[in-house]
């Protein structure tokens, strides 16, 4: 009586680890496939500007005056008025002030959008937006 049959038994809990074990697997895979291949593509879309100072004239009164931006590939780090002397302080006192209030909202923002601009001097803060954006035109990366 040799009969060629053979009975596998099964239980459930192995049949069960195995599926989970497996799925587990694939779902790993394509987890590192989607992080890997999308990498590559984020990291150029990133790039917002070219690392650099980049600077902007503008005239108050009658001095010709310098602002510098100071950019790195996706933020902007810093803001500044390169030639300003006690002259120009002294016979423009809120110029300093608003600068360095428009130069915090814009580095911890990121954007010359909805900033909020003093009501004691808003001609000389919009002349220094415009000056800022005329900047970040030049620091602007080439895609």
């Amino acid at each position: 009586m040799s009969s060629k049959t053979k009975i596998i038994v099964l239980h459930m809990k192995e049949i069960i680890y195995t599926v989970i074990f497996a799925t587990l697997g694939i779902l790993i895979l394509c987890l590192l496939f989607f992080m890997f291949s999308g990498s590559r593509h984020s990291s150029v879309s990133d790039k917002k500007y070219t690392p650099g100072v980049y600077t902007s004239s503008f005239t108050l009164g009658n001095e010709n005056l310098e602002l510098e931006v100071s950019v790195s590939d996706a933020s902007i780090d810093s803001i500044r008025i390169s030639n300003l002397n006690e002259t120009v302080t002294a016979m423009y006192p809120l110029l300093q002030p608003s600068l360095d209030d428009l130069a915090d909202q814009i580095c911890k923002s990121q954007s010359l959008d909805n900033l909020t601009i003093s009501t004691d001097s808003p001609y000389t803060s919009q002349l220094l937006v415009n000056a800022i954006r005329d900047a970040l035109k030049k620091a602007a990366a080439n895609n």
